[in-house]
């Protein structure tokens, strides 16, 4: 891991460096070993919840015009597809049949993680009084996140030539971790219903108070704001200004959830709907700003992991019903090399 230190000038409220020069890995490295023990000590009746939707889901192009559904193929060999595939058809003697496929899949059109290479910002870390495109821990675009093109400032795009992929702060990095802990279930819509409203800091803490939900630094934190149970009622047909519409979902422009998440030490948020934050956000106030706060604050900044699309609802009316809130979960992405996104199949334990 290299120790070169990428910036002169780190972002207001950024931890940039807290866990090394060379750090990849941000919150994750809160997950010690004494924190997995206490996530296992959740698990009292061995029941698992899978928190993932089909990835064929939303369904269509509704929700995002440039993220597309999957597109299962069997693998070609030759001209012949091995689906159903005699191999008696090489040799008389054989009697296997093979069924062998492979997938164009979009890494975020479903249930997903947020690498850490997937926000970034346009921000002067050099201190030299221009911007620069830089990532978490100032890793830089261009020379750790190659693309095809280069944006310049002046408004023109450039060939690279390079192949596309993070060499730093890429998926991988979560997937080596290992990435399980302790789950932590907020329940929005046991207190909103259908309701749309953005929560900030203050109604926040009137949930955790009223439903006795503590959390600690290490946590991955798990929103159910019941946008998964419609989502599955439209069948991958979904009707994006009704769901945009409903449900509860966080104020990102809220400076007190800004600093709960900065001061909680959680690791993560995952949730149900389309961006764990309300899209589109509150009106900006200052001169510059960013379309996704706390996607800023926690990816860029913090190396916070952000979840989204999860299949939360069976699990969290279980949680309820038991007066629980916590939880084992196992969630690693693809061991996937450069990728900025991947699927995700997370494992509750109860």
């Amino acid at each position: 891991m290299a120790t070169t230190v990428r910036w002169k000038r780190r972002p207001e409220g950024s931890n940039w460096g807290e866990f090394g020069p060379g750090d990849q890995l941000g919150r994750l490295n809160l997950i010690t070993p004494e924190r997995v023990r206490a996530a296992v000590a959740e698990v009292r009746e061995g029941r698992r919840f899978c928190l993932s939707l089909p990835l064929d889901f939303p369904g269509g192009t509704a929700i995002n015009a440039t993220r597309l559904p999957p597109r299962l193929m069997p693998v070609m060999e030759g001209n012949q597809p091995n689906m159903n595939f005699p191999y008696s058809r090489k040799n008389p003697r054989h009697r296997d049949v093979l069924c062998d496929d492979q997938v164009l899949l979009t890494l975020q059109y479903s249930t997903q993680w947020d690498a850490l290479a997937h926000i970034g910002q346009e921000f002067d870390a050099d201190d030299d009084g221009e911007a620069e495109i830089v990532y978490y821990n100032g890793f830089r675009a261009g020379e750790d996140i190659a693309g095809p093109v280069e944006y310049r400032p002046d408004g023109t795009q450039v060939e690279t030539g390079q192949e596309t992929g993070a060499r730093a702060l890429g998926v991988e990095n979560m997937a080596r971790a290992g990435l399980q802990g302790r789950g932590v279930m907020i329940d929005f819509k046991a207190h909103y219903g259908e309701e749309r409203v953005l929560v900030g800091y203050d109604a926040l803490m009137r949930i955790l108070e009223k439903d006795r939900v503590a959390v600690e630094p290490g946590d991955l934190v798990c929103i159910r704001t019941g946008f998964d149970e419609m989502l599955l009622s439209m069948n991958r047909q979904p009707d994006a200004a009704k769901l945009r519409g409903s449900f509860a979902a966080l104020d990102g422009r809220d400076k007190g959830l800004h600093r709960w998440i900065t001061e909680s030490g959680l690791v993560a948020l995952a949730s149900d709907n389309i961006a764990v934050e309300g899209t589109p956000a509150r009106a900006c106030e200052d001169e510059h700003c960013t379309a996704l706060p706390l996607h800023e604050l926690c990816l860029f900044k913090l190396g916070v992991y952000l979840g989204e699309f999860w299949h939360l609802s069976e699990l969290a009316d279980w949680l309820r019903a038991h007066g629980r809130s916590r939880f084992l979960l196992t969630a690693p992405p693809l061991r996937l090399p450069g990728a900025v996104g991947s699927p995700v199949t997370p494992v509750a334990t109860v």
